[in-house]
């Protein structure tokens, strides 16, 4: 969401914007290999990379543009890492050559972190591969396979970022498969059984487990009720689909190319009696707009101007303070045409009386919040809740769009939600990259706090082409999109009643991504429905959806209230 010039979208949208809408068929095939887990390899196979952990700098390796150099932190292992920094045009490639055998399979796999990270290999005679992953502040494995052709005996292994990105780092690259007789690198023992396996929570439909690392794992396999249901390379996992008020037992196994390890020792999780989400009195579909304390151009409102139609009305915004993690707000009398605080109070007051929730959204495009430790998440929640009693706000809305930490920022809203009570009302709006998959740190930070979560209104606008659930890449403005990436959260773990449609009320409110309101009602009858969808159908629907979103009530004004005249009406007149 943005404060100026009628364009909410982020810095990195608006920058990204010319990338993501030219992506081809290479990336969609990048998308949709992301997160394979590597295959177990036999007892022959090794490790055909050479300097795979770049003890030995940048030997074996080439960097485009001098592009890579290694550092001696962070590190995932050993006492190097490989750094390379995009720069201009070059998206800072490092490659190494590696013998294979013809006719093999093999694992190939690194551990990244930073910035925009892709892990590829070409020249295979068969099909070349190549998997990524968006920023990550902490170290993640990337992992796929290839076959090699019949003549096939080099194949080139890279890594690299992505224009105007933050630098990546790469770490213990492998290619395990037959020996193609240039691998100098050990191949690995199976690694033992994951031990301190716990429960960390649950809600009516899911269990959330961690447990402690393993030396030498790739990944870990999580086995429910003697079942395998979910593979992971972290050492947490939400386990979901679960029946309300039942008990599950729970194993963990470790895993890396060499095998999977035994199992864990049996935890048993207790699902809860009642779906989660706060939230309060909120009808069961719900239109959610954001109100800008500002003026861009867009028509200028006191919330009291704000249509009924709209039953959760978003204030932009709060902003961080001096104090690490804390925001504060401050009314744009001034901006608003001389809005008093008072005035603006018994509004918020008038809005609860007709039935409405009034929440402080944290962020916007130039809003950066660092809740990145234990203390800067207190200072959070104690800021949050001092201002939800100033204003008498009924909760927050994250819409943070330059990254959070989901440890955390889950820290940071159960400590405001124990303060706030089970009333409170926690909306989210992130952006499309944020909820591509549950391993993203907004989509974690969602679902770790399911239980006390409203609605999670992603924002459908700004971000050229996405992958779908079905596994095919969709360009944003048509029913197509809104359906496939809703389908991504309804099938990740989030109950259809936390799940909302985040729309432009007009072209001036966005960049690009603008769809008509009769386009969003028919994406709405789609998921609730199984009426007027496009190509792409889901394969159920969700008469419980929560509803739809927009940027903003002044921009809906702007254009006298076509948005929430059609869509608002239509939302309420859902099953």
């Amino acid at each position: 969401m943005d404060r100026a010039s009628g364009m909410p979208e982020p810095r990195s949208r608006a920058r990204d914007r010319r990338r993501f809408a030219t992506w081809s068929a290479t990336t969609a095939l990048a998308l949709a290999v992301a997160g394979l887990a590597a295959a177990p390899a036999s007892a022959a196979d090794v490790d055909n990379a050479r300097n795979a952990g770049f003890e030995s700098g940048l030997a074996d390796w080439t960097c485009s543009a001098n592009s890579g150099t290694t550092v001696s932190s962070p590190v995932h292992s050993g006492s190097a890492a490989l750094k390379a920094t995009p720069a201009g045009q070059d998206n800072a490639q490092c490659t190494q050559s590696v013998a294979v055998a013809p006719n093999s399979t093999y694992t190939l796999s690194a551990w990244v972190q930073g910035g925009y990270s892709y892990l590829g290999v070409t020249g295979t005679g068969t099909t070349d591969v190549s998997t990524w992953t968006p920023d990550t502040s902490s170290w993640k494995q990337l992992s796929t396979t290839f076959t090699t052709g019949a003549s096939t005996k080099s194949v080139t292994v890279y890594t690299h970022g992505w224009y105007g990105q933050a630098p990546y780092y790469a770490d213990d690259v492998s290619v395990y498969g037959p020996d193609g007789g240039g691998g100098t690198d050990p191949g690995p023992t199976v690694p033992s059984a994951p031990s301190g396996l716990a429960v960390s929570g649950t809600t009516s439909s899911s269990v959330s487990l961690s447990w402690s690392p393993v030396s030498g794992a790739t990944g870990y396999n999580v086995y429910r009720d003697g079942t395998r249901v979910t593979a992971v390379t972290g050492t947490s996992a939400t386990v979901t689909g679960l029946a309300a008020s039942t008990s599950y037992g729970f194993q963990v196994t470790a895993t890396n190319a060499a095998g999977e390890s035994g199992r864990s020792a049996t935890v048993t999780g207790t699902t809860s009696a009642t779906t989660g989400g706060g939230g309060g009195s909120l009808p069961k579909h719900a239109v959610t707009g954001y109100w800008q304390n500002f003026n861009n151009g867009a028509t200028v409102q006191k919330l009291s101007d704000v249509p009924s139609a709209y039953d959760i009305v978003a204030v932009a915004f709060a902003d961080a303070s001096t104090t690490p993690g804390a925001v504060t707000f401050s009314l744009d009398s001034a901006g608003l045409g001389g809005y008093t605080v008072d005035q603006f109070k018994a509004d918020i007051k008038a809005k609860q009386a007709a039935g409405k929730k009034v929440v402080i959204s944290i962020g916007g495009q130039n809003g950066t919040v660092s809740v990145n430790d234990s203390a800067s998440a207190a200072n959070f929640a104690n800021s949050v809740y001092s201002l939800m009693r100033t204003y008498g706000f009924d909760g927050v809305d994250i819409d943070l769009e330059n990254g959070l930490n989901a440890t955390y920022m889950t820290q940071a809203l159960r400590s405001l939600s124990a303060k706030a009570g089970s009333s409170l009302v926690l909306t989210m709006a992130p952006q499309t990259i944020d909820m591509q998959s549950t391993s993203n740190s907004y989509f974690q930070t969602a679902l770790n706090v399911k239980d006390i979560l409203t609605v999670v209104n992603m924002q459908y606008y700004n971000s050229g082409s996405m992958l779908g659930c079905d596994g095919k890449v969709y360009s944003q403005g048509s029913v197509d999109f809104l359906t496939a990436l809703a389908c991504i959260q309804l099938q990740g773990g989030l109950s259809p009643s936390q799940v909302g449609l985040g729309l432009p009320a007009s072209t001036s409110a966005a960049g690009s991504g603008y769809v008509s309101p009769t386009v969003v009602n028919n994406a709405l009858d789609c998921l609730t429905k199984g009426t007027g969808c496009g190509t792409f159908r889901p394969s159920r629907t969700y008469p419980d959806l929560r509803g739809a979103m927009t940027w903003s009530t002044n921009w809906d004004a702007a254009s006298g209230n076509a948005w929430s005249n059609s869509v608002g009406a239509h939302v309420h007149g859902l099953p």
